[in-house]
């Protein structure tokens, strides 16, 4: 409720109650409300009037006088400045050169894959339920743990975590990785592990080392659209590779043995959602050996089991000769962008020049936290809280999805990972059913998005680790309805070989 001073806090708010005040406090200072040389109330009484502790007031007045918003001397008081910062004075514009940018762009930069989501059509709703984001939702961030992790960090290493740390990362960390992987069945020793800034940065370093421009990269037919950016930034001649629930067709593989690599996600396949079985992860392995092609397994969703089940063995498990490579962002928290690769020593001193050439090593600050975040037993404890949020969200999902979605859509149980594939019926094409969606206000993916051609049509993909579950089942309504009536008017007009993503 509104005090005297009008001002207000949010208990519900993720924005700290300090910087609710001073930002309330600054918008009337720009709107005129709080003029030049008005006197803010004292901290003690507008901390009893809006019911929080003095310091918080106290923080909030600093908060403005470092923005120039207010001015404070002690025993005078805090009074409003003229202005807060002044604007920088507008540089005098630049004549245009007019260089052919376009004529200047590099193979690379100028890729069809790499421009696609610039070329999905936008929507100006302003509420979209977004069924794409890889990421967890705010309120299942352990923010106070890492709060705590880097404040003592910085107590006990101080100016020492703020500088470079070793190229290969920090010796505990990569001790506590090791240990953790064990825990889930996958073997390594400390020193083949390099830690990377994100498991992106890893696959971009493995591609580098391994493909020349014009190699042949197998990947499976529906799969991440990181890798597929990264394979064709490094010249790669993609090779779609068709499979099943179980994993790559066996005997489609044997006729792409002439590629350098084959990328797989193993556990959770992005976008399906379903994992390789063992008997075809052991077939993997088999070939690899006998074709000679490396085996890059990206375990992105490691931890996020949903059901009590008995996963696989990791490819890493069966052969010491696969590239392994892993993340924080999807089971901890996106922004520590810490990610790490297990591979042999013959390749890995390789691979740590690339990594050092392409940053200078991943932040000391950040890899000295998650070290500290592990040792204290944190992971598992926020596991111990999002899991089960996870299968309540995925729950949801599925009940709104059997409810709502016609009987022509397909889809399976998801048990592990954070994804689910609706398989469409042939007479719909994905990216129409996306537009119409995005216009009914829900953000899917569409399955171009996940080929190597970007011609796929056959189905999208759904998240549900980032929105609640009252906005999961409204999503699936809503994408209910307009396949519902997609299908109702029939057969798309358009030819089925167009090419969604041409502008």
């Amino acid at each position: 409720m509104a005090r005297k001073s009008g001002l207000h806090i949010n208990t519900q708010s993720n924005s700290p109650i300090f910087r609710q005040i001073s930002e309330q406090i600054a918008d009337r200072i720009r709107s005129g409300v709080y003029p030049e040389g008005y006197q803010l109330p004292p901290s003690r009484r507008l901390a009893e009037e809006v019911g929080t502790h003095r310091n918080t007031i106290v923080r909030a007045y600093e908060d403005l006088a470092a923005a120039q918003w207010v001015t404070s001397g002690v025993g005078r008081g805090t009074f409003v400045s003229r202005r807060g910062k002044s604007p920088a004075a507008p540089s005098t514009p630049l004549p245009q050169g007019g260089l052919p940018w376009t004529t200047l762009l590099s193979r690379v930069g100028a890729a069809e894959s790499l421009g696609r989501v610039d070329r999905l059509p936008r929507s100006l709703h302003n509420d979209l339920i977004n069924l794409t984001r890889m990421q967890p939702s705010a309120d299942l961030l352990p923010a106070d743990e890492l709060r705590r992790c880097v404040d003592h960090v910085l107590r006990v290493h101080g100016p020492r975590a703020l500088g470079y740390a070793p190229r290969e990362g920090l010796p505990q960390l990569r001790e506590l990785i090791a240990q953790d992987l064990a825990r889930s069945g996958v073997p390594a020793d400390p020193e083949h592990i390099i830690v990377t800034t994100g498991s992106q940065q890893a696959l971009d370093a493995v591609a580098r080392c391994l493909v020349n421009p014009g190699d042949a990269v197998a990947v499976e037919a529906e799969t991440y659209t990181g890798a597929i950016n990264i394979m064709t930034a490094a010249g790669a001649r993609l090779v779609s590779v068709p499979g099943d629930d179980e994993g790559p067709d066996m005997s489609a593989l044997e006729r792409v043995s002439e590629a350098k690599c084959l990328y797989l996600m193993p556990n959770s396949r992005n976008p399906t959602g379903n994992s390789i079985s063992e008997a075809r992860r052991r077939a993997l392995v088999a070939w690899s050996r006998r074709a000679n092609v490396a085996l890059i397994e990206d375990d992105y969703g490691a931890d996020l089991e949903l059901d009590e089940i008995t996963a696989p063995p990791a490819l890493r498990a069966l052969d010491a000769d696969v590239i392994y490579v892993s993340t924080f962002s999807k089971r901890l928290i996106p922004a520590l962008r810490v990610g790490f690769v297990v591979c042999p020593p013959e390749l890995g001193r390789y691979l740590l020049n690339l990594k050092h050439m392409l940053d200078l090593g991943t932040s000391a600050l950040l890899q000295h936290a998650l070290a500290e975040f592990l040792d204290r037993g944190y992971l598992q404890t926020h596991l111990s809280r999002s899991l089960p949020e996870y299968r309540r969200r995925r729950d949801a999902l599925e009940e709104a999805l059997s409810r709502w979605m016609p009987a022509e859509v397909r889809w399976s149980h998801v048990k592990r990972g954070v994804v689910q594939w609706l398989r469409l019926p042939p007479q719909l094409r994905a990216d129409e059913v996306f537009a119409e969606a995005q216009r009914a206000g829900v953000l899917v993916s569409p399955g171009a998005l996940h080929s190597v051609s970007g011609g796929a049509q056959s189905g999208l993909r759904l998240t549900f680790c980032f929105e609640p579950r009252e906005r999961l089942v409204e999503g699936v309504k809503r994408l209910a309805t307009v396949i519902r009536e997609s299908l109702a008017r029939g057969p798309s007009s358009r030819p089925s070989n167009a090419n969604y993503f041409e502008a």
